[in-house]
């Protein structure tokens, strides 16, 4: 697989920011698949996560579909801008698990989530 799924996703995420130039993404790979990391001007991070992360969700789907196509299992990170999370003082530090970290699914369960986005996107 060259780099489609690096070029969709700098594609998709240009087209949802307002400022473009300030995306920066990175693709390695290794024996546990590939790995793209993405920073954006912190701005544009509620664009990118979308409400109750459901943009974030979507992306990282249809980059596992254009993974599984190219026989690469895909995982996307989404760096937090420095200045991003603001904690008052008086806030209890706790820690929340971010949009980032994308959850691990089985073969079988990445599939049957593949298969329903094409059903949802054939009935469009």
């Amino acid at each position: 697989m060259m780099a489609d799924d690096k070029a969709f996703l700098e594609y998709i995420v240009k087209a949802l920011v307002d400022n473009p130039n300030d995306v920066k993404i990175d693709r390695t790979v290794d024996e546990m698949g590939v790995l793209i990391t993405m920073t954006v001007n912190s701005a544009d991070m509620g664009k990118i996560i979308g409400r109750q992360g459901n943009t974030a969700k979507a992306i990282r789907t249809l980059l596992r579909v254009i993974g599984m196509k190219n026989n690469a299992r895909v995982n996307l990170k989404i760096n937090e801008p420095e200045g991003g999370r603001v904690v008052s003082e008086h806030a209890e530090h706790t820690e929340a698990p971010t949009v980032a970290q994308a959850p691990t699914m089985t073969a079988s369960e990445a599939s049957k989530s593949v298969d329903a986005a094409l059903d949802d996107l054939k009935g469009i």
